[in-house]
């Protein structure tokens, strides 16, 4: 089995981690910029698909990537495993309805509650505490749910015509400029330092250095950079870095 995913403060990659040491078959696990990605995908029938909600859709490095290599989902079995911070709506159920528009067959749905990611918002955040009881709980969700797989009980999470009704009309329908297309909205101030971390970082080749560090507006809102700049210099949603959350902090 072959497990993709996008992950840009540890959240989905521990989940999957998680799900992969769970799982009766062997599982290699890859990032969706790996060079060899296409290849691999090719020689596996069965695949994790494993990314964080953003406003209750799927990163668009993934409707990009799905959709550019059409012709190599044909008959892929497909687990399909989604983070997120306050509302999951139907991020599952919108992949799989592209998926399967490509003859894949979405086998099964997980969707599992971590810390939000967020870094440059109040909205979400919590205590030290409360993060770290959410991902003690989101990683027994994730070998309670690898349990029901290898018992071939495959969960349908998010995967209904409704819950990606109310997906819609929760949220996808107020947030959509957010998640329709990569966003131009990645700042970075004053506080840089040039250390380039950021650019090598970036899942979508979306940073560059050209005396400056500069944006190509390919940003997925990973915020795997926010998450990580040493001088907090770089903002998308707010105007200034409430929290740097990482994975780590809350193990």
């Amino acid at each position: 089995m072959l497990a993709i995913y996008l992950s840009g403060t540890g959240n989905t990659y521990k989940i999957l981690e998680t799900i992969a040491i769970n799982l009766n078959e062997k599982c290699d696990i890859i990032p969706i910029n790996d060079s060899n990605i296409l290849d691999k995908i090719k020689n596996d029938d069965k695949l994790i698909i494993a990314f964080p909600t953003q406003f209750s859709s799927y990163p668009y490095i993934f409707r990009e990537f799905i959709t550019k290599n059409k012709n190599i989902w044909l008959n892929k079995r497909i687990i399909l495993v989604t983070t997120y911070g306050l509302f999951c709506g139907g991020s599952t159920g919108e992949m799989a309805h592209l998926l399967k528009k490509y003859h894949a067959k979405v086998i099964s749905g997980i969707a599992i509650k971590m810390v939000d990611s967020v870094c440059d918002s109040k909205m979400l955040k919590k205590s030290l505490e409360e993060n770290k009881s959410i991902t003690r709980n989101g990683i027994e969700m994730a070998k309670k749910y690898t349990l029901m797989i290898n018992e071939k009980k495959y969960p349908k999470m998010g995967l209904s015509l409704f819950s990606r009704i109310i997906g819609l009309f929760g949220q996808r329908l107020w947030f959509i400029s957010y998640t329709k297309k990569y966003s131009k909205k990645l700042k970075i101030n004053n506080n840089c330092i040039k250390c380039k971390k950021c650019i090598s970082l970036c899942p979508s080749n979306n940073l560059y250095f050209d005396g400056v560090i500069k944006t190509k507006n390919k940003c997925t809102m990973c915020y795997r950079c926010i998450a990580n700049c040493p001088k907090k210099a770089i903002t998308c949603i707010g105007k200034e870095v409430i929290e740097q959350t990482k994975i780590e902090k809350f193990l």
